[in-house]
This record gives C-alpha cells, sequence and structure tokens, in this order.
C-alpha cells in the first residue's frame, strides 16, 4: 500500500515538473472524466466479485474441516456401544489421525499446498477397523450402519479439503485484476491532476485501497495457507486431547 501510494505520488511530481508551461488541467475533456468514471465504477464491480467469490470459498473450507472434525466425532461416541476391545482401537485411530492433521498435515497444506499420504494411510486405517467388526447383536448393529455413514462422511470431507488446498482464483482473472488496477490508476494521470497537498492525498489513498482490496483477495485465495487461513480449531474443539504445534 505503502509503494503504490509512493509511485502514484512520484509519478504526479516528475510529470508536473515535465509538463508544458502553458499545460490547463482543467482543460481536460469531459470524454476522459466519463470513461474514468465508467472504469473505475466496472473495475469496482469486478473487485467486489473476486473478494465474494475468495471469501465463499474460505467459508466453504472451514465447512469441510468442521464436517470432517464431527464426523470423527461422532464416530468415536457412537462405538460406545462395541466391546471395550474393538472401541478402544477405533477411538485410538481417530485420535491417532486428528493429531496428524493438526501437527502434521495442517503444516503441509501450508507449505505445500497438499495433504499428506500418512494422512491418507491412518484414515484408512480407522475405515478398516470401522467396516471389518462384525456385530455381536442387534443393539451393535444398529450402531453399525451410522458408524459407516460417519466414516463415509470423513472420507469425502477430507478429500474436499484436499481439493481446497490450492489457490482458488485462476491465472487469467488476476490478470485482469492486475491490469485493471494499472489502467484505473492510469485513468488518474489522464485527469491530468495537479500537486496540491489535497489531489495528492487523494490519489495516493486511491492507490493503496486498490493495493490492499488485491492483498485481501491474494489473502483468502488459498484458505489453508496464507494469513487468513481456515482454521483446525473444529478439530481442537471435539478433541481437546490433541495439541496443534
Amino acid at each position: 500500500m505503502l509503494a503504490a501510494c509512493a509511485v502514484v505520488i512520484a509519478v504526479t511530481l516528475v510529470r508536473h515538473r515535465t509538463a508544458a508551461e502553458d499545460e490547463d488541467p482543467s482543460e481536460t475533456p469531459d470524454v476522459i472524466e466519463y470513461m474514468t468514471m465508467w472504469i473505475g465504477v466496472v473495475y469496482a464491480i469486478v473487485l467486489g466479485l473476486a473478494i465474494a467469490g475468495v471469501w465463499e470459498a474460505r467459508g466453504v473450507a472451514e465447512d469441510h474441516v468442521q464436517t470432517e472434525a464431527q464426523a470423527l466425532h461422532e464416530i468415536s461416541e457412537r462405538v460406545r456401544v462395541y466391546p471395550p476391545d474393538v472401541r478402544d482401537r477405533i477411538r485410538a485411530d481417530v485420535n491417532a489421525y486428528v493429531g496428524h492433521v493438526v501437527t502434521v498435515e495442517w503444516q503441509a497444506m501450508a507449505d505445500k499446498g497438499e495433504v499428506t499420504e500418512r494422512g491418507d494411510e491412518l484414515l484408512m486405517r480407522l475405515r478398516e477397523d470401522v467396516t471389518d467388526y462384525e456385530p455381536a447383536d442387534d443393539f451393535q448393529a444398529q450402531a453399525y450402519q451410522p458408524l459407516l455413514d460417519q466414516m463415509a462422511t470423513a472420507d469425502q470431507a477430507r478429500n474436499a479439503r484436499a481439493g481446497s488446498t490450492g489457490a482458488t482464483m485462476p491465472g487469467v482473472v488476476w490478470f485482469g485484476l492486475l491490469a485493471g488496477a494499472a489502467i484505473t490508476i492510469g485513468m488518474v494521470f489522464a485527469l491530468q491532476i495537479r500537486r496540491t497537498t489535497r489531489e495528492l492525498v487523494l490519489a495516493g489513498l486511491f492507490s493503496a485501497l486498490i493495493a490492499f482490496l488485491l492483498f485481501l483477495i491474494w489473502d483468502f485465495d488459498a484458505p489453508y495457507s496464507r494469513g487468513v487461513t481456515a482454521s483446525a480449531e473444529p478439530f481442537l474443539h471435539h478433541f481437546p486431547g490433541v495439541s496443534q504445534k
């Protein structure tokens, strides 16, 4: 933002010094003012849509985490009707998987933009323990199918989380956003602004605002790996026994 302000003010000062002595800023053609207004309106709409898109993608990423954590919590609680050895083994598998996600895999998503193979292995082991058990009575049989449903939900949420680790904005959209920013700020100079404190401050603030909005889009673009990221708090809430590095 400071760099954007500095560039705009520096260009304005240089342009003012190199301008012809008889140049009159008040003689800016009306068509340029009209074009500048509409370019600003169109670019504001594009920025708004981009911010809404990345914000929605971040919300969806948080929903994936919440769904996965809730499904694993349900599995851990519903196995209470199973024999102690089976129950303890499944709960140990759940805790091992959650511990790996919040300590190792979360960092891997931030650094590499992908989930880990170890997480896949731990979830597969949990699935095998859940599906391979044969209910011994009707009470356990009634809990078996819901456990399978929760296991499928957790697996689906993990796959969705894995698909949301990367950036959501295509490169062509970024090209349009950056080109639009350059054109929008460039039109400020087409208006032949003068070297007054008021106009320099307004030009600097305008360019800083655009820089901030672009940074905001970039920050939200990768839900798990940049400044304002989706949190692992749902896992920690349902499984307070695990700690996050």
